[in-house]
């Protein structure tokens, strides 16, 4: 029952990652306005992890690419873990 509520917290996380991605192709979105805020302030510390690491190539930020692949190691880990605890 965790496990499959913590899965449905991580598909959620992969969603609004998504989503930030499609709306920077909107150049005429104010990020300071309601919802992207909260959707800017929920997904950039995640993202900025890795545009740290790996910075934009020209117009291209591969960040999010980056965030999706370890958020599904993570999920494999962590919802694979509450599994074998039959939680």
């Amino acid at each position: 029952m965790l496990s499959r509520a913590v899965s449905t917290l991580f598909y959620f996380y992969y969603l609004l990652i998504i989503l930030r991605i499609f709306l920077t192709w909107i150049p005429s979105i104010d990020w300071m306005s309601q919802p992207f805020a909260g959707i800017r302030s929920v997904t950039d510390p995640f993202l900025n992890i890795f545009r740290g690491v790996i910075p934009p190539i020209g117009m291209l930020d591969i960040s999010p690419i980056l965030a999706i692949i370890l958020l599904q190691i993570l999920q494999g880990i962590i919802v694979g873990w509450l599994n074998s605890l039959g939680l």
